[in-house]
């Protein structure tokens, strides 16, 4: 049963820092790509940060560039979202989304994110 488990959301004030993670198992494939994405209310989800498997390479969002990093441990097959200089405008569910080679995409449940004073 393949399970891809998002944690570490939260409220956090303007300009704080929030490190959020992504757990899966039972991905039979080897991982393609992983990615977080993000959805605020009433809009549609979009792309935040990807990273390929094989070489690491990564892709931003202009609006999240120089503010965040997404990272990864294969070992424990999970990835890693780091945050900082948190804007309301980042307030969302986060979602975490990997690929295998097949093309099969597995999505987490999603996180909240709450930037407020």
């Amino acid at each position: 049963q393949v399970q891809v488990v998002e944690s570490g959301g939260g409220l956090v004030q303007p300009g704080g820092s929030l490190r959020l993670s992504c757990a899966a198992s039972g991905i039979r494939f080897s991982i393609y790509s992983m990615g977080w994405y993000r959805q605020a209310p009433g809009q549609q989800r979009d792309l935040v940060a990807s990273m390929t498997g094989s070489s690491g390479s990564t892709d931003y969002a202009d609006s999240v560039k120089g503010r965040f990093t997404i990272s990864r441990d294969s070992a424990k097959n999970t990835v890693y979202l780091q945050m900082n200089s948190l804007k309301p405008e980042d307030t969302a569910v986060y979602y975490c989304k990997q690929r295998d080679f097949l093309g099969f995409d597995y999505w987490g449940q999603g996180t909240q994110v709450t930037v407020s004073s």
